[in-house]
């Protein structure tokens, strides 16, 4: 079965409003896969000249996020981007890719198998339309997109000069929150994330910090109907990751009987949201 293909205007209703909020929104989006994940997520970009450490990240903290049901938004470049694509689908979660094409091409070339994942499993978009081939121009105004459609934008590696600077530049007119994970100071490839954490950005080293940023509790409920993931007690998940616990205080906390408390935990086993720490205690970290 094909993805669903459709096209949307500035005037229609289903237009997203977080895009409408940008000082030169997209007049018309195309997209193929789901519509409804046009809504606000986690954007993750960084360096195509991606090191084991910027992948490493980028799959850490998209990966995490995606379980929490959160929609992860890049670029589909090769690098930081598809890292935080393929973790996102790894862990059967949202994802959203922008490109500077059509959204019906498939670029960069070797991105094919992973465009066709998205386009089933998630959202591919573009405001280029149909077979419109990827211009230089085009990937600058895509990072506005990726920036409107991001609660929080995270920059996981980029050294100087980098074009991920512009959709930093994009997030913040956009108000958004920027965030940058940091790096050794004699790596070229993460002098852009330290210029950005000395210029205000918010550091990033672990996931309670992108929690925080992010304000999960609050994209976990705003996104229960469109995650891939969804919980049964989205306040119990928002529990946890603020603070694992074991499932007697889980129990005293939320006024739960211990059965049913092992009940919900199982079930956020199963769905990858929660998992038992050697010490007993549960908790929502990468897995």
């Amino acid at each position: 079965m094909k993805p669903d293909r459709f096209v949307l205007t500035l005037d229609d209703r289903e237009y997203p409003t977080c895009l409408k909020a940008l000082s030169d929104p997209p007049k018309t989006l195309y997209g193929i896969g789901r519509h409804e994940l046009l809504i606000e997520g986690l954007g993750v970009v960084g360096s195509r000249k991606a090191t084991p450490y910027g992948r490493t990240a980028a799959k850490i903290f998209a990966g995490w996020a995606a379980q929490q049901g959160i929609i992860i938004i890049s670029g589909a470049a090769i690098g930081c981007d598809q890292a935080a694509h393929h973790a996102a689908l790894d862990r059967e979660g949202p994802t959203v890719a922008v490109l500077g094409c059509g959204a019906d091409i498939d670029y960069p070339s070797g991105a094919g198998a992973l465009l066709d994942t998205i386009r089933r499993d998630g959202l591919v978009l573009s405001e280029l339309p149909w077979g419109a081939l990827p211009k230089r121009w085009a990937f600058v105004r895509r990072n506005r997109i990726i920036a409107g459609l991001s609660h929080a934008l995270l920059v996981v590696e980029a050294s100087l000069p980098s074009g991920t600077f512009s959709t930093a530049d994009f997030a913040l007119d956009a108000g958004r929150t920027v965030c940058a994970v940091p790096g050794s100071i004699f790596a070229p490839e993460s002098r852009g994330a330290n210029r950005l954490i000395r210029q205000g950005a918010t550091p990033v080293t672990d996931v309670s910090e992108l929690a925080q940023a992010l304000d999960v509790p609050a994209l976990v409920r705003c996104h229960a109907e469109t995650s891939l993931c969804k919980a049964s007690d989205d306040r119990l998940v928002a529990a946890l990751v603020a603070d694992p616990m074991r499932p007697d205080d889980i129990a005293r906390e939320f006024g739960m009987d211990i059965v049913e408390v092992v009940r919900v935990l199982a079930v956020l086993e199963e769905r990858r949201l929660a998992r038992r720490f050697p010490d007993g205690r549960w908790g929502c970290l990468p897995m």
